[in-house]
């Protein structure tokens, strides 16, 4: 096994965005592709460790980039101000997420009829709008991702499969969110299913989460089981 990368440039209108691609070159053919929204940081080793880890898995792991290249957050406050852009034009942000799951599947390692997505924290809102953007991905994963629906996509249908891997005491998806989540894609038609983890708060799958303060706290027992959960989904959605 030989896992490979490379930088792939894209744009979303004049915007230019680098996103990142692991493969493993000894997998014949083109094969299923992963599409990863990363955190509110942007593209960190966190999310290419994930693109890696798919590879190995014989998936083509792609870490997309919802900000520009090179622009990263490096602290909460940065993180925050590239973020809210996007939070404030949801349509925008979906048309950036699609416009990754476009260049991924033009890529020769991808058979372009099999693309999903997951996404971690911010990354996990970004996949939830990509499947109420009426995207034909085959399922998107929000792994401890924000739930707030946008203004614009009432009465849409969702065609993707959803998986929701959430922490039940989560500061920033309260319960009552996970409900109104729960109303909404039922009400798109939605074939949708959450797993909500007892004592567990957001960003449970990163081990340099540790800010008990702000709600940010690695679980080993929630990242394993996410993690098992997430590839049993894959294998279903790529059946």
């Amino acid at each position: 096994m030989t896992l490979q990368t490379r930088l792939v440039e894209y744009r979303d209108g004049d915007t230019l965005l680098e996103a990142f691609l692991a493969w493993d070159d000894v997998v014949a053919g083109p094969r299923p592709a992963v599409v990863i929204a990363p955190t509110w940081a942007g593209r960190s080793a966190f999310e290419e460790g994930k693109a890696r880890d798919l590879a190995a898995l014989g998936y083509v792991g792609f870490v997309l980039d919802m900000y520009g290249k090179g622009r990263r957050g490096a602290s909460p406050q940065e993180s925050a101000a590239l973020m809210a852009p996007l939070m404030e034009d949801r349509a925008g942000l979906q048309r950036r997420i699609n416009r990754a799951v476009a260049v991924v599947r033009e890529q020769l390692e991808v058979d372009p009829q099999r693309v999903a997505a997951c996404g971690y924290c911010f990354g996990g809102l970004c996949v939830l709008d990509l499947a109420r953007s009426g995207s034909d991905v085959r399922g998107v994963v929000s792994l401890h991702g924000l739930f707030s629906a946008p203004n614009h996509t009432a009465g849409r249908r969702i065609a993707a499969k959803i998986l929701c891997l959430h922490g039940y005491d989560d500061p920033m998806a309260r319960p009552e969110s996970l409900l109104e989540l729960a109303g909404e894609l039922t009400a798109a038609g939605a074939d949708w299913q959450v797993h909500a983890y007892g004592h567990t708060v957001h960003a449970f799958t990163n081990p340099q989460a540790d800010n008990a303060e702000m709600g940010t706290v690695y679980s080993a027992t929630a990242d394993r089981r996410s993690r098992a959960a997430m590839l049993a989904f894959l294998e279903e959605c790529f059946a």
